[in-house]
């Protein structure tokens, strides 16, 4: 039997009939304020309970940690996460050296683009500066893929992308772009691709302590988190997954919304599917404390 991972959400495990599957991806929808950082962030401590070793987080916010990651994590677990440079470049010997001493070789953090501000669509942009951001785009990927390989081949078995941003179009958003790439190049490879692509021309002269360090890429799992526009849950669910929606491909989706209780509004989750496992058709209420995101009872 596949051991689950836990989303580290007390009560939602037992709602997906066990947790999450390794080897998949899944996607949090949501507005704004809805908890996805929180959620993120408890799946990622997880790791630390069931693998030993907390997950990472890639954030691809074009406007700086909006998020709270670091404020978050302090308060939930009194977890310092540490965060990579982007210039920072990858050195095989460094990492290596620090693998072999059993010292933490890799980041917590990492902000592929590192400019509050900047909106990242086609849309957006005039000629000039999407071209700008293509050539960036390819710049960032480098130390992307370094940044998760270092994780993934230390023992992280948990990957989270935060920062995603709404758009009319996903095929013009730089970060859907990453996206992609991030999931089906890197996550969905097994070890031996993804060090290809980041060791290149290197990649024989560091073959034995590659294929030392391999990982198995069906013992991880990735957590997309996108805002959505729409803050309502019912709105969200009655708003269908287009065959052309990225996260149509995700094997979970949860969306995360307000719903109406008399005259307040409590939040609720609704899983739209979990391939392979139990998928509730209820709506189920959840509560944001100090503790973090928590399934109502």
């Amino acid at each position: 039997m596949t051991t689950r991972l836990s989303t580290g959400v007390p009560g939602l495990d037992e709602l997906l009939g066990g947790g999450l599957f390794p080897g998949t991806t899944t996607a949090i929808v949501g507005g704004s304020g809805l908890g996805k950082t929180q959620f993120a962030l408890q799946f990622l401590n997880a790791g630390l309970a069931q693998e030993n070793r907390r997950g990472f987080l890639l954030d691809l916010t074009a406007r700086g940690d909006s998020q709270n990651h670091f404020q978050y994590a302090k308060s939930l677990f009194d977890w310092f996460m540490t965060s990579q440079d982007p210039a920072k470049l990858f050195d095989p010997d460094e990492f290596f050296a620090k693998l072999a001493s059993g010292e933490r070789c890799a980041a917590d953090y990492f902000q592929a683009f590192p400019y509050s501000g900047r909106r990242v669509t086609k849309r957006d942009l005039d000629e000039d500066d999407w071209r700008e951001w293509k050539c960036e785009l390819a710049k960032r990927l480098d130390s992307t893929v370094a940044f998760i390989y270092q994780n993934f081949a230390q023992g992280a078995r948990r990957l989270v992308v935060d920062g995603i941003e709404p758009v009319e179009r996903q095929g013009d958003s730089i970060q859907f772009e990453m996206l992609e790439y991030v999931d089906q190049q890197i996550v969905k490879k097994e070890s031996p691709w993804v060090a290809r692509d980041l060791f290149r021309q290197n990649f024989a002269k560091y073959r034995e302590q590659i294929e030392a360090n391999s990982y198995n890429s069906e013992d991880v799992a990735a957590i997309l988190s996108y805002t959505a526009r729409e803050t309502s849950l019912e709105a969200l669910i009655e708003k269908p997954l287009e065959e052309g929606d990225y996260f149509a491909q995700a094997n979970t989706v949860i969306y995360l919304g307000k719903v109406r209780d008399g005259m307040k509004f409590r939040r609720a989750l609704y899983v739209l599917k979990h391939r392979g496992g139990a998928c509730s058709d209820d709506i189920v209420p959840y509560e944001i404390d100090d503790n973090g995101v928590r399934v109502a009872n």
